[in-house]
């Protein structure tokens, strides 16, 4: 009996450590641990799980004595002093967790992760313009997943945290090369806009112009000033083609002789004068009609004896 436990023993890795953020990491401060959802072990750890039958990759269940409050993670290196884990800092705040407080470290597997649903805890997660690909991105530091834990994400040297609201096949899945379907959530606080039609009471505003409804500007209003030529002519009110056609309505008919007191420097005008009708061609033609002349022959008429 002794040495079946000694053996069940050997086989389960159930250590407990003093956790401490990654702040508290000698040296400089590693921003891939808190971007992640991954710890840093001592190197005996990583001794004492060489010699068993574990599988891989290696998946940690994180137990909060106290609270009771568990999560789940991966490793990232075994560099920390012995008897000390050092964690993500949203990490801690899950499991509720203080500097140098114990915390149970036990290996575990888990199932292979096809479904999860996310929220986000503000509402400035929706300016991002394609949410999915971005925590696809950042879920690559991650190797697993536990419901009702919020994570912390960072794009555009921004932080937004995702509660974990689901996720399938259990409360704990492994996202390491697999074929996820997520969803997200509305965000804490989203309120869509209701909308009113014209019909009910309240929207008698509706057919205002929105540009007099905004509120004036305050402060440097960009481009609101005037326009100047560098020839210093002034700026035209109307088209080239509308001046024309109302140059042309109001120029009067050539006149020889009389000059042209309208002309615009560097225009020309092609004057044509029609040459008057005269009588000849103010007669009307008579309509052509075939073969209506005389006719004449080549020979010479014989004389008659």
């Amino acid at each position: 009996m002794f040495g079946f436990n000694v053996f069940q023993e050997i086989r389960n890795f159930n250590v407990t450590y003093r956790c401490f953020s990654v702040s508290m990491l000698p040296g400089n401060e590693r921003q891939d641990v808190e971007r992640g959802g991954k710890i840093i072990m001592p190197p005996s750890a990583l001794e004492q799980l060489t010699r068993l039958n574990i599988e891989y990759p290696m998946i940690f269940k994180l137990t909060n004595k106290k609270t009771k409050r568990v999560t789940h993670c991966g490793v990232l290196e075994f560099v920390a002093d012995e008897g000390k884990v050092y964690l993500p800092h949203w990490m801690m705040a899950n499991l509720l967790l203080e500097e140098g407080a114990l915390l149970q470290i036990e290996n575990v597997s888990l199932p292979v992760a096809t479904f999860s649903r996310f929220q986000p805890l503000s509402e400035d997660f929706l300016d991002i313009t394609n949410p999915k690909a971005v925590l696809e991105n950042c879920l690559r530091n991650f190797s697993c997943l536990t419901s009702g834990d919020v994570i912390a994400i960072k794009y555009n040297s921004k932080v937004y945290e995702l509660c974990v609201l689901e996720t399938k096949p259990g409360n704990a899945v492994i996202i390491i090369e697999c074929d996820m379907n997520v969803e997200f959530a509305p965000p804490v606080g989203y309120k869509e806009e209701r909308y009113v039609p014209r019909g009910e009471s309240g929207a008698e505003g509706m057919d205002e112009d929105p540009a007099g409804m905004m509120p004036e500007p305050s402060g440097f209003v960009a481009f609101s000033g005037e326009g100047n030529r560098l020839d210093g002519k002034k700026k035209k009110l109307t088209s080239e083609s509308d001046s024309e056609n109302q140059a042309s309505h109001s120029r009067q008919a050539y006149v020889r002789g009389i000059p042209d007191y309208d002309y615009v420097i560097g225009t020309l005008r092609f004057i044509r004068n029609s040459r008057p009708t005269s009588a000849k061609d103010e007669t009307p033609m008579e309509p052509f009609e075939a073969f209506k002349g005389e006719g004449f022959t080549l020979r010479t008429a014989k004389s008659k004896n």
